[in-house]
């Protein structure tokens, strides 16, 4: 097997609209209209090249598991969070890069990660 790429990560929320909402128009990812009429509620959403699915079902605990989203400028991203009165960490060095974290309005942990040139 030759992997060639991530296509999507799937995350369960409580809410639907209320997760696309935070998506679309807080961390600026693009919603499709691609979407199957499959027997369960979701949504997917393009973050660049890559995509996120959500589906509506129970939201496991958060015990560490997270996706990133990859940003320009890592500082930007979260003053333009905090003007919006999300709550996000402050920006850490981890390796090559810098991260900060947000949770999403069902609770799941989203990492905004900004490599080092």
């Amino acid at each position: 097997m030759k992997v060639v790429g991530l296509h999507h990560v799937s995350i369960n929320v409580r809410d639907v609209e209320a997760a696309q909402t935070f998506y679309v128009d807080v961390l600026g990812l693009c919603s499709r209209g691609d979407r199957p009429a499959f027997a369960f509620d979701g949504a997917w959403l393009d973050a660049g090249t890559q995509q996120v699915h959500l589906i509506e079902s129970a939201v496991p605990d958060d015990r560490g598991q997270h996706f990133a989203l990859q940003v320009e400028d890592l500082d930007a991203a979260v003053a333009d969070l905090r003007r919006r009165g999300v709550d996000v960490s402050d920006p850490v060095p981890i390796g090559p890069a810098r991260q900060a974290f947000v949770h999403d309005p069902s609770g799941n942990l989203v990492e905004l990660h900004e490599p080092l040139a």
